[in-house]
C-alpha cells in the first residue's frame, strides 16, 4: 500500500510540473546574432556625383519618415545645396536654382536625444533656432561636429537620422566649391549651383 501511495504521489508531482515546463520559452541558439537594425536606403544623384545614404527609422522615426516622404514625392529633385562650409557641413533641400522655396509639410519634433552623433558622414535635420522647426532642409557633416549633439547651444541639438555609405568624396568636393552670395543668403552659396538631380528610395524595411 505504501509503495502504491508513493508512486501515486510521484505521478501527481510530475503532472503538476508539466504546465511550467510548457510555459518556458525555447532557449535562443548559443551564439545567435542580434537582429540587424532596420535601415532605409536612398541614392542622391547630384550634379557633382552620387551619394548613397542609409537612414535609421528605429532611432529617428519622425525624421526618417519625413525625409522619405519628401523624397518619394519628388520634392528634392531640382533643389540645390545652398549652404556649403568646408570643414563643417553641406546643407540643402530648401530652395531651387532660382532660390525659390517649395511648399513644405508641417515641422517635426526634435529627435536629437536618440544617441546618434553628428560625426563625419552623418546626415541630420537642419532647423531654425526653435528646436522643433525642422521641415525639408538637411545637412551632411563633413567633419565630426559633436558640438551639434544634444544639448548643443540651446539644450536641444540637431537630429542625426542616417549616414553616407558611399560618396563621401562627392560630399567633400561639394564642400570645397567656391562660394559667395545668392538669393537671400549673403554668404556660403556655391557660385555654380550644386543640384540635387534626383533623390530615390532604393529600399525600405
Amino acid at each position: 500500500m505504501t509503495a502504491c501511495r508513493r508512486l501515486l504521489s510521484m505521478l501527481l508531482l510530475a503532472t503538476l510540473a508539466l504546465p511550467a515546463a510548457w510555459a518556458q520559452a525555447p532557449a535562443a541558439p548559443a551564439g545567435a546574432a542580434p537582429a540587424a537594425p532596420r535601415v532605409v536606403k536612398l541614392r542622391m544623384e547630384t550634379s557633382m556625383g552620387n551619394i548613397l545614404l542609409e537612414l535609421y527609422p528605429d532611432k529617428a522615426p519622425l525624421s526618417v519618415a519625413n525625409f522619405v516622404g519628401y523624397a518619394e514625392s519628388g520634392f528634392y529633385d531640382g533643389l540645390i545645396f545652398h549652404r556649403v562650409i568646408p570643414f563643417f557641413m553641406i546643407q540643402g533641400g530648401g530652395v531651387d536654382t532660382q532660390f525659390k522655396r517649395r511648399k513644405e509639410k508641417p515641422s517635426i519634433k526634435n529627435e536629437s536625444a536618440n544617441g546618434l552623433h553628428n560625426q563625419r558622414g552623418t546626415i541630420a535635420m537642419a532647423r531654425t533656432s526653435f528646436p522643433h522647426s525642422a521641415t525639408s532642409e538637411f545637412f551632411i557633416n563633413v567633419v565630426d561636429n559633436i558640438n551639434l549633439d544634444r544639448p548643443s547651444f540651446d539644450g536641444w541639438g540637431y537630429t542625426v537620422f542616417g549616414r553616407v555609405t558611399e560618396g563621401m568624396d562627392v560630399v567633400d568636393n561639394i564642400s570645397y566649391v567656391p562660394t559667395g552670395s545668392g538669393g537671400e543668403y549673403p554668404t556660403d552659396v556655391p557660385q555654380t549651383p550644386v543640384i540635387i538631380k534626383k533623390l530615390s528610395v532604393l529600399s525600405k524595411p
